[in-house]
């Protein structure tokens, strides 16, 4: 694989290096399947593998590809799975902070598609990442016939935390300092774990180290900060009765990142949507039962008329 030389960023734009390829990447999860790829002004790090119809799968705030590495073969035996990491985040270069939005990712995002020629049949995201994928659809930049949320950020935070965690975001997004701070502390020893418990999931130790590269990389946690603060929920929420594709719902309930019962409100407001619950995992059951979720979205694709029924007697 070749890495494409990286464009110089604006310093005001991005105050911190992000994570380094032959460093915190030196055995990424699927590296063999790792392309760096310009567009939009952005270098972008994208993981792509097998073959027929073409799935996307996009991570959520302060995740990147990683947390598709045992999810993403297991679809590759049916599908061409395109996974890229967001503007800001694990490999990708950092936009300017004003681009750091839903609606500024979702375009960059079309652009990168666009670009490779990639028609998605059926995408699928984590938290944030199926917020940008709805944008996505509800603009009409993708057609796919199933979007499937895995614990998925669709509405708006409710209550009291809506009154203090956007302005907090923003007030440190405008700080230097804190993203060097928050990447000293973790790497002291279980800091990473507990955030990791926080979310309600248990993760194997290689997952587990793997984040914490990321999180001790002072350019990661600065965008995924810059994420947060730039985040709009109210607009998108809105539209959710138009979304055209079919609507899976997956939800932890053990998730203590995004409440179970908020996949139930969408599931209500999206006509024709269906929800899958998962008991007892978290935020990040994607990653605790790949095979199941895998199993999930194949079915769906076979339902949909994307994977003929033929090759289910195959296998």
């Amino acid at each position: 694989m070749r890495q494409i030389n990286k464009q110089l960023i604006d310093p005001s734009s991005r105050r911190h290096a992000p994570p380094r390829w032959d460093d915190e990447g030196r055995d990424w999860p699927n590296r063999h399947s790792s392309v760096f790829i310009d567009s939009g002004g952005l270098n972008w790090h994208v993981q792509q593998m097998g073959t027929g119809p073409v799935i996307v799968l996009v991570h959520g705030t302060g995740a990147a590809t990683h947390s598709w590495r045992r999810l993403a073969p297991l679809l590759a035996e049916s599908f061409t799975v395109v996974a890229p990491d967001l503007p800001g985040h694990g490999f990708t270069d950092a936009p300017d902070p004003s681009r750091m939005t839903m609606e500024a990712m979702a375009h960059d995002l079309t652009a990168l598609l666009h670009g490779l020629g990639h028609r998605p049949v059926m995408v699928a995201g984590h938290s944030a990442g199926v917020a940008v994928l709805a944008r996505m659809c509800l603009d009409g930049a993708i057609a796919p016939a199933a979007l499937v949320s895995l614990n998925g950020a669709l509405l708006p935070i409710g209550g009291r935390a809506s009154r203090w965690m956007l302005p907090l975001a923003r007030m440190l997004a405008t700080s230097a300092f804190v993203p060097r701070l928050v990447a000293r502390f973790a790497r002291t020893q279980g800091m990473v774990e507990r955030m990791l418990a926080d979310t309600g999931s248990t993760l194997e130790p290689h997952g587990v180290e793997l984040y914490r590269r990321l999180v001790s990389s002072p350019g990661h946690i600065e965008s995924a900060i810059r994420m947060m603060a730039g985040w709009r929920l109210d607009r998108l929420a809105g539209e959710l009765p138009h979304l055209a594709p079919h609507l899976l719902l997956v939800a932890g309930s053990n998730d203590r990142t995004i409440a179970c019962n908020d996949a139930d409100r969408v599931r209500q407001i999206v006509p024709g949507s269906r929800l899958a619950l998962m008991p007892g995992l978290g935020h990040l059951a994607h990653e605790e039962r790949p095979e199941e979720i895998a199993g999930m979205m194949t079915e769906l694709a076979r339902d949909l008329g994307l994977l003929p029924r033929a090759l289910a007697a195959a296998e």
